[in-house]
């Protein structure tokens, strides 16, 4: 039968499912189930392959879908015995132990002797009585806790340990469901009333442990407490309540929008409603909370945080993006509410100094996530009408809120920012107020100015009109915050020629000018955090030169003063801290131009970029090297804990490109993993930009190839580190990235079975079979060394062990290639082969005619790891085959044996001891002769003879 036909008829693929599920691989006998069924018409055939597809469920862990099909099995035969065990286990499994209890029962009455029957019906009776149990004790402990928090007389230390307590059962799933059961939730809101912060935070955390991957719950919850109640909270001053407030909305969220992440099944399980009406309900309360007067400045950050999160998608491939177009239609008046206001001014919300650029955010995560012109055309009109409503109003005020909102929009979509300073008389308002005697007016327009300044056409405009008023500002205003703003402003249109050397706006020397001013305030601590994060904004533009950068590393109290604001509280500094770090360590990208084309560029008389001298590699080491003492890793990693809008992905990529230069230098890495940035990286390898994962990923694998694995990522974490790595491994990605993940995945997958599971379900183990057919050798090389240490594992083994494959060709080939490293990785692989498999022994005379001159090859190598992979690999072999060890001993093999087996003198060689086993078979076959010396003595004759 042709590869077609049994492609067409199910008995076959039925007959290869069952082959594979015997040879362990289950996903392969899975598929072939699958494509039998679509074949299949006969109902009694269909429910035998169901029932051999929830086996391979058991056994890939997937319980859910191994009990659809053991059902649909007994659907069409309620006596097939085999299905109701599967289901049984796999019920068990998703903790619903009363049908597995019923299931197992009847296999027992249907087969009272089969011992896994009975076995199971034990197990299932004594866990279905432990349960019991712990349901009758948590409901007992529910109970008392309930007690103590209704009891006026208790004392508050009690009733906060009730509280406590309370919390601690809520994150178990009886005790969930006892406190849910028994009107835990009007309790609870009677808690949220209370006057008490730990109280109040033990009402929140319980909540959170009865909403944590439930819907059902989370539903009924919201529907009982209301909104306006749980808003009202996050709304309130207290910063701790605010953030525990928030994180309950969080995982709200999260329970409507993913449904049950755990099994929580059984008697409760029922069809749910769709929970569309309760999140809608949730996203307008957050909405409204924006201009709300009544709301706290951090209660309005925590929810302009949380439709962050929840609000745009977290993919395009996904298309719907009807929730954005909803909050757009609802809430984005609200939105630039927060953003026009200036918290000096009589009217609008409390804001903290974060609050602006959250706000910038949120509307560039909406404005991001639209997918049409019409989208996005209709977004910046609704933002163009709302400002020109503000501006065209005859009072002061209103026209600062309008510049104040078009300053938001600029640090954020700056797309509709622009459009807004297109409307009639902005500008010029903007340019007219930098020179107000009001301090507040001053300050918004050069903020506006300064942001404005983004873009080449308004960089031109603002250096011809504005860089006089600028620098007027700077020298003669009498208020800091002023100064340090027009500074910046000035620092701006001065590096707007980027890295390169020869586009300099301003006269030799201004910029470092500029940065030793913008140090100053930086290191000036009686200045406002506020102030001083400006000073920050300026050395990010200015590091551009490669003179700032070298003046900035030198300047310990400099560098120490831009840390520790990087650990403050204010989240805006972090994008500026980031992009100074990444000039200072050269991180960013620079395209090389291609030689002739710049020959051409210079015959054209066209601008070239120069590269300063400054910013040649030996320099680069050394800014490194200052920084690292001056404590950058450390900084890195409190920005990296930061939650808060403000760590946006292009923040979070700053900080992956810095830590990738930082760990370029195999001397600096402990440095950087002791101080903890191997933890911090991890987060940013998943979270991040695409040019960011990679960045993170790649700065892992260098932490992996030279530190110890086990203790650079302690714990769990280090099985976090796995996903990062094989993302390295695409076409995307440069050689030396895939380098050094191969390396990387090498030493992970040489330390427990455990890790070498994970490679295999995140897919690996293909990518890595894919560059050992790499051409560049290093490449090639490190891919096999990897296989070497995959194969380790039973499953990677049998797709050796697979007929109809060249797997086990190409290692023979590679084992007798020139590049030594290759050589070893292949010999090496294929001597646990053998060993593991000996099955495998039988094909190697298969997979290439100089197979046996590959062998020899290997033993005579000068390399004692070569000579013992290859006397190994003979060893296999012979014990596997009594032919494949004559085939050998007719060869020169024997000769080569004889010489290795008698080894060194004085020291035990383990060359010497596996050859003398090879002879030593040969010996038990009969092939050579033993006159009753010793083995070496016997061969030694033969040898002569």
């Amino acid at each position: 039968m042709s590869n077609t036909e049994k492609e067409k008829d199910p008995a076959s693929l039925r007959e290869e499912g069952n082959a594979l599920f015997k040879a362990g691989d289950v996903r392969g006998a899975a598929g072939c189930y699958t494509a039998a069924m679509k074949l299949c018409g006969v109902r009694a055939e269909r429910a035998v392959l169901y029932r051999n597809r929830s086996a391979c469920y058991l056994r890939m862990e997937d319980y859910a879908r191994a009990e659809a099909d053991a059902s649909q099995a007994l659907d069409t035969d309620p006596g097939d015995v085999k299905a109701r065990f599967r289901r049984a286990q796999a019920c068990q499994k998703l903790g619903r132990l009363d049908q597995a209890f019923v299931d197992s029962q009847q296999c027992a009455q249907l087969e009272p002797k089969n011992r896994a029957f009975q076995d199971l019906l034990r197990e299932l009776g004594a866990q279905i009585q432990q349960k019991s149990k712990q349901m009758n004790s948590t409901d007992a402990r529910v109970q008392q806790m309930f007690s103590l928090l209704l009891d006026a007389s208790a004392t508050d230390s009690d009733r906060q340990k009730a509280a406590q307590n309370l919390v601690v059962l809520s994150r178990e799933d009886a005790g969930a469901e006892q406190i849910f059961r028994n009107d835990g939730v009007k309790l609870i809101q009677r808690l949220l009333e209370s006057k008490h912060e730990e109280i109040l935070l033990s009402a929140l955390r319980t909540l959170v442990g009865l909403c944590t991957g439930h819907q059902s719950r989370t539903m009924a919850i919201v529907n009982e407490l209301g909104m306006q109640q749980l808003c009202d909270v996050m709304g309130s001053g207290a910063s701790a309540v605010s953030l525990a407030a928030c994180h309950l909305l969080q995982v709200m969220f999260e329970a409507l929008t993913e449904g049950m992440k755990r099994e929580i099944r059984g008697k409760d399980e029922a069809i749910l409603p769709e929970p569309s009406r309760e999140l809608r309900s949730m996203l307008r309360h957050l909405l409204d909370m924006m201009p709300a007067a009544s709301v706290s400045g951090p209660g309005r950050d925590n929810a302009i945080n949380l439709l962050v999160k929840q609000v745009p998608r977290k993919s395009q491939k996904n298309p719907d993006n009807s929730v954005t177009l909803w909050v757009i239609d609802q809430g984005l008046k609200q939105l630039l509410e927060v953003a026009g206001t200036v918290p000096e001014l009589s009217q609008g919300p409390p804001l903290t100094e974060n609050s602006h650029m959250s706000c910038s955010v949120l509307l560039s995560k909406l404005y991001d996530d639209l997918k049409s012109d019409k989208e996005r055309e209709n977004f910046s009109k609704l933002c163009e009408d709302y400002i020109q409503q503000h501006f065209s109003r005859p009072d002061l005020e209103s026209k600062v809120r309008a510049i104040q909102s078009t300053s938001t929009l600029l640090q954020g979509p700056s797309d509709a920012g622009n459009r807004a300073l297109e409307v009639p008389g902005m500008m010029d308002a903007v340019i007219a107020l930098c020179a107000s005697k009001d301090v507040t007016q001053q300050q918004v327009a050069v903020e506006t100015l300064i942001h404005a300044a983004g873009k080449a056409k308004r960089a031109s405009f603002i250096t011809a009109n504005g860089v006089a008023l600028l620098k007027d500002l700077y020298k003669n205003s009498e208020n800091d915050r002023i100064r340090v703003r027009a500074l910046v402003g000035l620092c701006k249109l001065g590096s707007a020629g980027g890295t390169d050397f020869s586009m300099k706006q301003f006269a030799e020397g201004s910029t470092v000018k500029l940065a030793k001013q913008c140090r100053k305030w930086l290191c000036n601590e009686s200045l406002p955090a506020s102030s001083r994060r400006w000073s920050v904004e300026g050395l990010a533009y200015l590091t551009f030169d490669a003179d700032v950068k070298e003046d900035l590393v030198e300047d310990k109290n400099a560098l120490r003063a831009m840390f520790e604001l990087a650990k403050s509280e204010d989240k805006t500094v972090l994008f500026a801290v980031g992009s100074t770090l990444v000039n200072c360590t050269n991180s960013y990208d620079v395209e090389k131009p291609d030689p002739q084309m710049l020959e051409l560029a210079k015959y054209a008389k066209q601008h070239v970029p120069e590269e300063h001298p400054k910013d040649a590699a030996s320099y680069v080491e050394k800014r490194l090297g200052k920084l690292l003492e001056a404590g950058v890793v450390s900084a890195l990693v409190c920005m990296v804990k930061h939650e808060s809008p403000a760590l946006t992905e292009s923040c979070r990529e700053c900080i992956a490109r810095a830590f990738l230069a930082l760990v370029d230098r195999q001397q600096d890495r402990g440095a950087v993993v002791a101080q903890g940035g191997g933890k911090a990286l991890i987060p940013l390898a998943s979270d991040n930009t695409v040019v960011g994962k990679v960045k993170s990923a790649q700065a892992l694998a260098k932490i992996t190839i030279t530190s110890n694995p086990e203790i650079a990522f302690p714990g769990e974490r280090i099985y976090e580190v796995v996903r990062p790595l094989i993302s390295l491994l695409s076409l995307e990605c440069t050689l030396l990235q895939n380098f050094e993940a191969l390396m990387a995945l090498t030493n992970l997958a040489g330390i427990s079975e455990r890790l070498r599971q994970k490679m295999i379900k995140e897919k690996a183990v293909s990518k890595m079979e894919g560059y050992m057919f790499e051409e560049h050798e290093l490449v090639r090389a490190a891919a096999t060394e990897c296989m070497c240490n995959m194969v380790l594992s039973t499953e990677v083994q049998q797709l050796y062990v697979a007929p109809g494959n060249d797997r086990l060709k190409l290692l023979v080939l590679y084992s007798g290639e020139e590049d030594e490293r290759l050589r070893s990785a292949a010999a090496g692989t294929l001597a646990m082969l053998t060993a593991e498999q000996p099955e495998l022994c039988a094909r190697v005379p298969t997979t290439t005619t100089h197979w046996l001159e590959i062998l020899q090859a290997l033993l005579l190598s000068e390399t004692g790891d070569l000579r013992h992979r290859g006397v190994v690999i003979v060893r296999n072999l012979m014990q596997a085959e009594k032919s494949l060890a004559e085939t050998l001993m007719e060869s020169e093999a024997l000769e080569i044996l004889s010489v290795l087996a008698k080894g060194g003198s004085g020291t035990a060689d383990p060359v010497a001891k596996a050859a003398q086993s090879c002879l030593d078979k040969a010996i038990e076959y009969g092939l050579i002769q033993n006159s009753g010396e010793t083995a070496k003595t016997a061969v030694a004759q033969v040898t002569e003879e």
